[in-house]
């Protein structure tokens, strides 16, 4: 690569086609994977790379995918690719084998922008701290995309699509900060991924009021919201309960507002 050249940024061929065409191969995909992680335990890399043109639009969401019979690039069917592994055991003890999947697709460009902007479980600090990190490193070739991701026809540039899909781990995680979005999805991954559980209640109280907002209507609202009482409601959650909201994801903090109201329903 010569000085100052931008790196490119590949896509495997199975995402690149007719929505139909895509489903296919990604389905395709998906059983071969299974098939080598159950005979060894690792993943085949896609067998061909495609590079993708230069501002070029990547569909991240299936909600603004509406021109099926037009061959774009389809991000979002890595989930198909994921259900081809599933299927592959018969849908039964999946959740290692998505877990080891991500970790390797993580350490390329399009698995890490791929699985920070999809709301896969867990969404814990750690894991969100893991998927912040593989964008950062990879963000120099993302970069040379545009994004379509909630908004048809409107398609982002690197920036506004990890704002539009993470703005709410970096308000959690580094509030205040008038900073290049790089640096804030920096500082927020880090702190993250060094988080005590006392971060992390703090994290969830700065992303409450936004859970709050859209938590649509309770019926202790005046209870629930109060932050004596989530205090007091977090401290009683276990290890793995917790682990799930401690990433400060709003719609998982919206879950645990309407557990706990209705919980107080019913007591």
């Amino acid at each position: 690569m010569k000085p100052g050249q931008t790196p490119s940024l590949q896509l495997p061929s199975f995402l690149h086609g007719t929505f139909r065409s895509v489903q296919q191969k990604a389905k395709r995909e998906g059983l071969r994977c299974g098939e080598q992680y159950q005979k060894d335990g690792t993943f085949p890399l896609p067998r061909q790379l495609l590079e993708v043109p230069l501002g070029e639009v990547v569909v991240v969401r299936d909600v603004v995918d509406f021109l099926h019979e037009r061959p774009a690039w389809r991000l979002y069917m890595v989930s198909d690719v994921m259900s081809g592994l599933r299927e592959s055991l018969d849908w039964q003890n999946t959740l290692s084998m998505r877990t080891a999947y991500e970790a390797f697709f993580r350490e390329t460009a399009w698995g890490a922008v791929f699985f920070a902007t999809t709301y896969l479980h867990p969404m814990s600090a750690e894991r969100m701290a893991q998927r912040l990190q593989a964008v950062l490193r990879f963000w120099e070739p993302l970069q040379c995309a545009r994004y379509l991701f909630k908004k048809l026809g409107e398609a982002h540039t690197l920036e506004e699509l990890m704002v539009a899909s993470c703005d709410w781990a970096m308000d959690a995680w580094c509030p205040g900060q008038d900073a290049p979005v790089r640096e804030r999805m920096a500082l927020a991954a880090e702190r993250m991924a060094r988080a005590t559980r006392e971060d992390c209640i703090e994290a969830i109280f700065r992303e409450m009021p936004r859970a709050l907002a859209h938590a649509g209507k309770l019926k202790h609202r005046n209870v629930v919201a109060d932050p004596v009482f989530q205090r007091e409601r977090l401290a009683t959650l276990d290890a793995r309960a917790f682990e799930r909201v401690s990433g400060a994801l709003t719609g998982e903090l919206i879950s645990l507002l309407l557990d706990w109201d209705h919980e107080l329903g019913v007591q």
